[in-house]
């Protein structure tokens, strides 16, 4: 569904991505590991068009993202970020149906707030949270309104940058368990970022782990636990000696 063909993005003389190349099945869920700094969340920008390659293409369904209508574009995808990013000023339902709110999907007041306390029932959230600000929330039912709001118009892709970011082992264990069950139940194509390894376990069909600005390595679950490729086992094991150097 979504395809990198040698991208390659620098800021300055910073090169970051040095001729990636990616596959994502459509119905798939793709985790992106890697260091801090190596270049995944800008694989994200480059996707969605907020960052444009220097070189090579992105191709949605065999199209050059490109050369696609952007409003059309924008409302086939899904975000999920990393620190929530909730407007304080609006209300959980209006969070929720920001984008039915507004564009190409606009609805009315009624109809975006009902969709809204769907998608909230959806995430394990009562009705009556939906008229709260977020500040009245815990961190954890702020990342669950986050994650109604990536699904509230049946995206076919979501992106999920970070999503265990600031949650305790419990309530990460919660928001991967919700993750998996979503892109399964809705048939969407997702790619998260994370650094967090049980949440690779949890949601991943396929890794990809992102090294010196190529993917140095992709496979399954089962295929990633039996590798002996030394960054990634460095990486996942989080060993302080191997061939990623460490700054001391």
């Amino acid at each position: 569904m979504i395809q990198l063909q040698n991208v390659h993005k620098s800021f300055g003389n910073n090169h970051v991505l040095k001729g990636v190349n990616m596959d994502v099945g459509k119905g798939k869920s793709l985790v992106i590991i890697g260091g801090s700094g190596t270049g995944k969340s800008i694989i994200l920008k480059c996707i969605l068009g907020l960052e444009k390659p220097n070189q090579g293409q992105i191709l949605l369904h065999g199209k050059d993202i490109n050369r696609t209508n952007r409003e059309n574009f924008f409302a086939r995808f899904g975000m999920l970020f990393q620190g929530g990013a909730l407007f304080d000023s609006l209300t959980v339902w209006q969070n929720v149906a920001f984008k039915m709110l507004r564009g190409k999907l606009k609805k009315t007041n009624a109809e975006a707030r009902n969709i809204a306390i769907e998608k909230l029932r959806h995430v394990g959230l009562k009705p009556e949270v939906a008229d709260k600000y977020p500040a009245e929330l815990s961190g954890g039912m702020q990342k669950r309104v986050s994650l109604a709001r990536a699904i509230a118009a049946n995206p076919e892709i979501i992106f999920f940058d970070e999503p265990n970011t600031g949650l305790d082992p419990i309530m990460s264990g919660v928001i991967n368990d919700l993750i998996r069950e979503i892109v399964v139940e809705m048939k969407a194509t997702a790619i998260t970022i994370t650094h967090d390894m049980s949440s690779v376990r949890a949601i991943a069909d396929k890794v990809a782990m992102l090294h010196d600005g190529k993917i140095r390595w992709t496979g399954s679950i089962e295929e990633m636990e039996q590798s002996d490729d030394p960054y990634l086992t460095q990486f996942i094991n989080g060993h302080s000696h191997g061939p990623i150097e460490t700054i001391r």
